[in-house]
C-alpha cells in the first residue's frame, strides 16, 4: 500500500514519488537513501537557524519538563509572556498588545476579525471590505484566501470568499527603470478606491517588501512609506503580513523596520519559533486594543486556539530570539554575499532576467519559451534537476528563489549559486 499521506500543494496523481527525510542538520537534510540535500529556502521559510539546532533543541527540552501545555484563556504563563515582551521591545513603539494564535493563515484570519470589529465596536459598521495587493499571498484559510485573492489557487473556492479589492503591487527588481510609474499607478489605484468608497473599508493588507508565494516580488521601502501615509490620512487600517519577512529576513529583523513604518496590525508567525514548532502572533496597536476593552461583554474578541501560546514553542521562540539578538550579523550580512555570489555565477547568464535581493532573499525569473508564472511548465523540471543536484529549491513557476538558514556560510551559498548555474546550463 501506498502512503496514506495527502500533502500540501502537490497534484498527488502526477507528483515524483516523495523523498523521505531521515535527519537534518544545520542546512543539511538526510534522506533515507544516504543522499545530503542543502536545504536552500528553510522549509518553506521557516527554519531560521538550521535544522536540529541546540540551543533550541535544549530549550525544547528543559519547557517538555515543566510544563507542555495549558488552556491560555484566563491562564498565562512565563515563556509567553516573555516572548511577548521580548518581541514587543523589537518592534515600533506603537504595536503593544499581542495575540497568539497557532500559524501564519491564523494570524491573518485574526487580523482580519479584529480589523473588521473594531470598527463595528466603534460604531461604523459599515466599513466591511477590504483592499489587498495584486499576486499577494495570505494563507490558506477562507478569510486569508479572501485577501490573497490575487494569488492564483484560489478560484475553486471564489464562491466562498468575500469581496476583496485589488490594486496593482509595484514589484521591482535590479535597475528596473520603471519602478516609480509603477508606485505612482499603485498608489493612484488606492486612492481611486478610497475616493469611491472609503467609509467602506476596514483595512489593507500588504506582504511588506516581498510577496512571497506570488513570486518574491519585491517592492521598495519609500513604496511602504507613501502608503503608510495615505492609509493614515484615509483613516484605514494598515496591516502587514510579516509571517515571511519577520525575524530578519529582509536584513533588518522586521520589514517595518527596514521601511521606517508602523502599521496597525502586524501578522507574524514561520520564524516566530525558529521553524520548531507551530506559533503565530498578531499584534495590534493599543488603540485598536482599547476598542475591544469594554463592561460589555459583546464588544470581546471572541476568538481563539487550542494550542494557543504553546509553552513550548514559545519556549523555543524566546531561544531563536536569544540567537538574533546575539549576533544580528547572520541576517545582515547574507546581502552581501547573494551580490558577491550572482556576480560571480549568474549575473550574465542568457536565461536569467528580473535579478532582486532583499537582505536574505535572492530571487531570479528565468527566460521561458512558454508562458510564466506559477503553473509554469519549466517548475517541475527545475525542481527535479535541483533536488538531482543536491538542492533543495521549489521554485515559484520560472522564479528561482534562495531564502537559507542563518547558519549558512559564504562558502555554501556560493555552491548554491554554482549549483544553479549548472542546472540552467542543461536547459
Amino acid at each position: 500500500m501506498d502512503s496514506p499521506i495527502w500533502q500540501p500543494f502537490t497534484q498527488m496523481k502526477t507528483a515524483p514519488p516523495r523523498l523521505k527525510v531521515k535527519r537534518g542538520r544545520g542546512i543539511f537534510l538526510e534522506l533515507e537513501d544516504g543522499r545530503q540535500v542543502m536545504d536552500c529556502i528553510s522549509s518553506w521559510w521557516v527554519t531560521l537557524h538550521g535544522h536540529s539546532h541546540p540551543q533550541l533543541a535544549e530549550a525544547l527540552y528543559q519547557q517538555a519538563q515543566t510544563l507542555e501545555h495549558v488552556i491560555f484563556a484566563g491562564f498565562t504563563h512565563d515563556p509567553a509572556e516573555q516572548l511577548a515582551r521580548r518581541v514587543l521591545n523589537h518592534l515600533p513603539a506603537g504595536l503593544r498588545r499581542v495575540f497568539f494564535s497557532d500559524n501564519g493563515s491564523t494570524a491573518v484570519e485574526v487580523a482580519l476579525k479584529m480589523a473588521y470589529q473594531y470598527w463595528q465596536n466603534q460604531g461604523e459598521p459599515q466599513r466591511t471590505r477590504f483592499l489587498a495587493f495584486e499576486g499577494g499571498y495570505h494563507g490558506d484559510t477562507v478569510g486569508a484566501m479572501a485577501v490573497g485573492r490575487g494569488s492564483c489557487w484560489w478560484q475553486s473556492y471564489d464562491p466562498l470568499l468575500f469581496q476583496t479589492d485589488l490594486v496593482p503591487f509595484p514589484a521591482t527588481f535590479e535597475a528596473d527603470q520603471a519602478v516609480e510609474s509603477k508606485e505612482t499607478q499603485a498608489l493612484a489605484a488606492v486612492e481611486q478606491f478610497l475616493q469611491q468608497q472609503g467609509h467602506c473599508y476596514a483595512g489593507i493588507f500588504i506582504e511588506p517588501l516581498v510577496q512571497g508565494a506570488g513570486g518574491m516580488r519585491m517592492c521598495r521601502p519609500t513604496f511602504l512609506q507613501a502608503l503608510a501615509d495615505l492609509a493614515r490620512r484615509s483613516h484605514l487600517l494598515l496591516i502587514y503580513d510579516e509571517v515571511m519577512t519577520g525575524f530578519g529576513r529582509t536584513g533588518e529583523l522586521f520589514a517595518c523596520l527596514k521601511s521606517s513604518t508602523c502599521p496597525d496590525l502586524i501578522c507574524l508567525s514561520k520564524g516566530l519559533s525558529g521553524g520548531c514548532l507551530p506559533l503565530a502572533m498578531t499584534i495590534a496597536t493599543e488603540a485598536i486594543y482599547q476598542a475591544f476593552y469594554s463592561d460589555d461583554a459583546t464588544q470581546a474578541f471572541y476568538h481563539g486556539h487550542s494550542y494557543t501560546g504553546n509553552p513550548l514553542a514559545c519556549a523555543t521562540g524566546l531561544a531563536s530570539l536569544n540567537l538574533l539578538e546575539a549576533d544580528p550579523m547572520v541576517y545582515q550580512g547574507m546581502e552581501s554575499w547573494h551580490r558577491q555570489w550572482m556576480d560571480k555565477w549568474l549575473r550574465d547568464h542568457p536565461l536569467i532576467e528580473h535579478w532582486r535581493v532583499c537582505g536574505t532573499i535572492s530571487a531570479m525569473d528565468v527566460k521561458t519559451p512558454g508562458e510564466g508564472g506559477y503553473f509554469s511548465a519549466i517548475a517541475p523540471t527545475l525542481k527535479a534537476r535541483f533536488l538531482e543536484a543536491g538542492l533543495l529549491l521549489r521554485p515559484l513557476g520560472n522564479t528561482i528563489y534562495l531564502l537559507p538558514p542563518y547558519c549558512i556560510t559564504p562558502s555554501q551559498l556560493g555552491l548554491i549559486y554554482q549549483g544553479i548555474r549548472d542546472v540552467l546550463d542543461t536547459l
